[in-house]
């Protein structure tokens, strides 16, 4: 295994921020529509056959956020929580933030009014997935797993104090820390790594995680019926076409997106969006394994920044 280089926190960001304007257009679309598009536009965007003056795909809050978080890291020499926190203040104070989410933007508005960043975030049953979808470069910042879970524990709280939403940053931390470190992704045993991590926040997040090696033999329709209600009591229905904002299905199905298609990044984020819901998060978050990073040049980012 190797320490990651810088380009792998840049590539970390660029795929984030393509993956989450690639979604955004097709945001909250059910799934006839997101399946077109992903048939149509998206796939001849991703083969370089759509004119580029001809496409209107932005990245959003997902991909903000997370940029902060590492130019906090940057700035700071290491993961400094109060510093994120002033970051977040700002970027909602000052009006930066693209498609704000509520929960965030609460938050936001409660740092600056002073209060500490392990007091701003919106207590439970708020379980959204705007501590997850930030959380990636996390992954990169730190050698050991212990430390990245605390940061990404961290992180989080500032913002969702829910430990469902908690364990949802975990989950994707932890996975950038894998997959940039592992030639090949063995997914019952990467599954197992990220259940055991995010049980020490969240045991209820763990148990649904757990179920995904068994996802993965199933079909795609078979996988996101399963994946969408996982979390919910027995019975209740999202409001959501498909995959919700909920952290843990909408984390797991990026995951699944992830280890479905572990070595073509265009296949995964393909299907993180086509079954329709919140998927320029979904995208977002999904994972870049680090034969993919190492690959994203200037070319790429030129096409989304």
């Amino acid at each position: 295994m190797r320490r990651p280089h810088k380009i792998h926190f840049s590539g970390c960001v660029i795929g984030q921020c393509l993956g989450d304007a690639l979604g955004v257009l097709r945001e909250g679309w059910p799934r006839e529509d997101c399946e077109v598009y992903v048939a149509g536009p998206l796939r001849s965007w991703l083969q370089g056959q759509l004119d580029e003056n001809a496409w209107s795909g932005q990245y959003t809050d997902d991909s903000q956020l997370a940029r902060e978080l590492i130019q906090s890291f940057v700035d700071c020499g290491e993961f400094n929580p109060a510093d994120y926190a002033k970051r977040i203040d700002a970027i909602f104070v000052e009006d930066r933030i693209v498609g704000r989410g509520m929960t965030p933007h609460h938050a936001a508005m409660r740092l600056a009014a002073d209060l500490s960043w392990d007091e701003a975030g919106t207590p439970a049953p708020a379980a959204g997935n705007g501590s997850a979808m930030r959380a990636g470069p996390i992954g990169l910042m730190f050698g050991d797993v212990r430390h990245v879970v605390q940061a990404a524990y961290n992180q989080g709280r500032i913002t969702h104090q829910d430990p469902r939403a908690s364990a949802g940053a975990v989950a994707i931390a932890i996975a950038v820390h894998l997959a940039l470190r592992s030639k090949t992704i063995d997914p019952p045993a990467f599954v197992s790594q990220l259940a055991e991590f995010t049980a020490t926040v969240d045991e209820g997040f763990a148990q649904s995680l757990r179920q995904l090696s068994g996802f993965l033999e199933l079909s795609m329709n078979e996988a996101v019926d399963r994946i969408a209600v996982l979390g919910l009591e027995p019975g209740a229905k999202s409001d959501w076409n498909r995959i919700s904002p909920f952290v843990i299905p909408s984390v797991i199905w990026s995951l699944y997106a992830f280890l479905n298609s572990p070595d073509d990044y265009a296949a995964a984020i393909s299907t993180a969006i086509r079954v329709g819901g919140d998927v320029d998060t979904t995208a977002a978050m999904t994972i870049k394994p680090r034969r993919v990073i190492d690959g994203l040049n200037a070319q790429l980012a030129s096409l989304i920044m």
